[in-house]
């Protein structure tokens, strides 16, 4: 994989790069008016190419946001938590609602208390309504992600503490708030001189669509159909041999290299491969999930659509105890590490 060499270089563009994380959030706010005004003209190609355009940047606004919860974007946690709040904002999931959601995934990976890869996760919930909940999970992303993530807060969750439950309703409270004015801006701009507004079309909200689609998608190719708890066995990992998806895989902070990144949460996106290998060389015995694009890990995943829309190994009639280690030591890092700055977190934010 010459994952040294990789690293150098993602390291050198990293130095030249890295105001992405907040480029891609900048343009994917102030491009939309240019869009809306038919900027470049209204012919089919060029509203694809804007759809297109944007659809990837808002997609890239949930990368960054991602890593705003791992911490690792800034080195200061200040920092990173209001920026994940702004993002949050902006994609209509609160970021401790997030945060603790994803927290979860990473501490309890495919089994019941992994609230992320609900209903996938629940034993609780039939075959027929799993293969139901995909498709609207899919094609409706940007109903079903909200409601999934804020399941952990409406759900009553005991292990959220009322501090942390009132840092989510603030920032519920925000959020409509945030959209209130992006709201009267978008009418603001589709206002005529005449006082009559521009007649809506479908696609203005196109790409708010299609991105939570994709960032669906791409939940399904990393866990869908995945047994294991080990956090390298348990997800599909996609190492690139495409230089295009190599390039659109960077911008989104290489989060296709999933394995690792579970196993090891707080590693920069530069790491992640370097850690595959030594992963791999550390236990040649062990069929780590590895594919060289993500159209064959879509295909792997898309297998399961039917026969197996689920995740974890309770749902097919095994034992959850499929490894030689329990859930908790597999996830040792992201269960210990990760809640324990939840906690630490929690007392930051209301001192």
């Amino acid at each position: 994989m010459s994952s040294a060499s990789n690293q150098n270089r993602t390291r050198t563009l990293e130095k030249i790069l890295w105001p992405r994380f907040i480029l891609f959030p900048v343009l994917a706010i102030a491009a939309y008016p240019f869009f809306i005004m038919g900027i470049g003209g209204e012919t089919w190609y060029v509203q694809t190419g804007w759809v297109l355009f944007l659809t990837y940047c808002w997609f890239c606004v949930g990368g960054a946001f991602h890593e705003t919860v791992h911490e690792t974007l800034f080195k200061n946690g200040a920092i990173n938590r209001w920026y994940g709040r702004v993002l949050g904002w902006m994609v209509g999931i609160p970021y401790t609602v997030y945060r603790e959601s994803h927290r979860r995934h990473h501490a309890y990976l495919n089994t019941p208390d992994d609230y992320e890869l609900w209903p996938y996760s629940d034993p609780s919930t039939s075959l027929w309504f799993r293969r139901s909940f995909l498709w609207i999970d899919l094609l409706f992303g940007v109903v079903t992600a909200p409601h999934i993530y804020g399941r952990i807060f409406f759900n009553n969750d005991p292990r959220l503490s009322k501090k942390v439950r009132r840092t989510i309703l603030l920032e519920y409270l925000a959020l409509l708030v945030y959209w209130a004015l992006a709201l009267s801006v978008i009418f603001y701009f589709l206002k005529k001189p005449d006082g009559t507004y521009h007649k809506f079309q479908w696609i203005w909200i196109l790409p708010l669509v299609l991105s939570p689609m994709v960032n669906t998608a791409r939940k399904f190719v990393e866990h869908l159909g995945m047994q294991s708890t080990n956090p390298v066995l348990g997800t599909r990992t996609v190492v690139s041999n495409n230089w295009i998806e190599s390039w659109l895989g960077y911008f989104n902070f290489d989060i296709a290299i999933h394995g690792p990144h579970h196993r090891y949460p707080k590693a920069r996106h530069y790491e992640l491969e370097a850690k595959l290998v030594d992963c791999i060389e550390k236990h040649p015995e062990e069929q780590v999930p590895v594919f060289s694009s993500y159209l064959t890990a879509f295909i792997d995943s898309a297998k399961c659509f039917w026969n197996a829309p689920q995740t974890g190994s309770h749902l097919s009639g095994h034992t959850t105890q499929v490894h030689s280690e329990s859930v908790e030591a597999q996830n040792w890092e992201s269960n210990e590490v990760l809640m324990q700055e939840s906690s630490m977190d929690d007392h930051e934010t209301h001192q």
